[in-house]
């Protein structure tokens, strides 16, 4: 039997996983779509009537919405570029034969397997402004004079959630960029330092378009993450204060199940899906470019 017989006898298999899929992903994703035409909402008292493009318009003068993605995407910019650039740095200083580097490769994987909410709630306790771990060390080491609120101050509160993910994320970028430098033959970085390449060249002409794959599943992951963040700033500050984390995660909950509006929420769900493309295929040109 050659492989096409087997691979077509046996192709009946993946009937049950295309129809959960479809079940757990596809049926919702219809549903979003067909609602975002219309004036749904959560109770469903009055029959949802078709609205056309109007959901959309209003999404696009909505300051809120707008405000909710600006957010999202410092967010993003900022989580995705610190993790990329920290998670490669300690990827090439874990992957050198030092002391206790096979201990710290054990360890990398523990932030990032703290749930998510677990590392919410944690971090609030330390930005906390009346017994927080952080208060205490500025304090006494004598950089702030007195206690900060961390997360009640419209300037303050974005960045300390930002820091927050990204201790818990990096280490993925890590892990991820750590395999592949795993699978870098040793021959290529061996002649290239016969020939005379210093260690910058030989990071930029031969790691670098080696990792590059691997980098860019990393990002793709993590810019679907973090664009749709939802359950760390929810927990931390559940997206104030004055709305200064307010994501569009958290902006769509609100318009789709605080205020029952399910087609305008919908709309804008729709909307978030294409401004995490847009992300993905500007990070994913940038490393395309850094490969050549």
């Amino acid at each position: 039997m050659s492989y096409k017989q087997i691979k077509g006898s046996y192709s009946f298999l993946t009937i049950p996983m295309i129809l959960i899929m479809g079940m757990v992903i596809g049926w919702p994703l219809i549903q979003t779509f067909i609602f975002s035409f219309t004036d749904a909402d959560l109770l469903g008292i009055t029959k949802p009537s078709f609205v056309g493009l109007s959901n959309f318009l209003d999404a696009f003068q909505n300051r809120g919405f707008l405000n909710s993605l600006k957010i999202s995407g410092i967010f993003a910019v900022v989580v995705v570029s610190v993790e990329v650039i920290l998670g490669t740095s300690v990827a090439l200083l874990v992957n050198q034969p030092l002391v206790g580097s096979k201990v710290v490769r054990v360890f990398l994987i523990l932030p990032w397997a703290v749930p998510t909410i677990v590392n919410a709630i944690m971090w609030r306790l330390i930005y906390n402004p009346e017994y927080g771990a952080l208060n205490s060390l500025l304090y006494q080491l004598g950089l702030i004079d007195k206690y900060v609120s961390w997360l009640s101050s419209a300037d303050k509160a974005l960045w300390a959630i930002i820091f927050a993910d990204i201790w818990k994320n990096f280490s993925l970028v890590t892990l991820i960029v750590l395999a592949s430098l795993q699978s870098l033959p040793e021959s290529q970085v061996e002649a290239a330092k016969i020939d005379g390449a210093n260690s910058w060249q030989r990071f930029f002409y031969i790691t670098m378009p080696h990792i590059i794959p691997s980098l860019q599943v990393a990002m793709v992951l993590r810019i679907i993450e973090a664009v749709k963040v939802f359950d760390i700033i929810y927990v931390m500050t559940k997206g104030g204060p004055a709305n200064k984390t307010r994501t569009g995660s958290i902006f769509i909950y609100q318009e789709a199940f605080t205020n029952s509006r399910i087609g305008a929420g919908s709309s804008f769900a729709i909307i978030m899906v294409a401004f995490i493309i847009l992300l993905i295929l500007v990070y994913m040109r940038t490393l395309s470019q850094q490969k050549r």
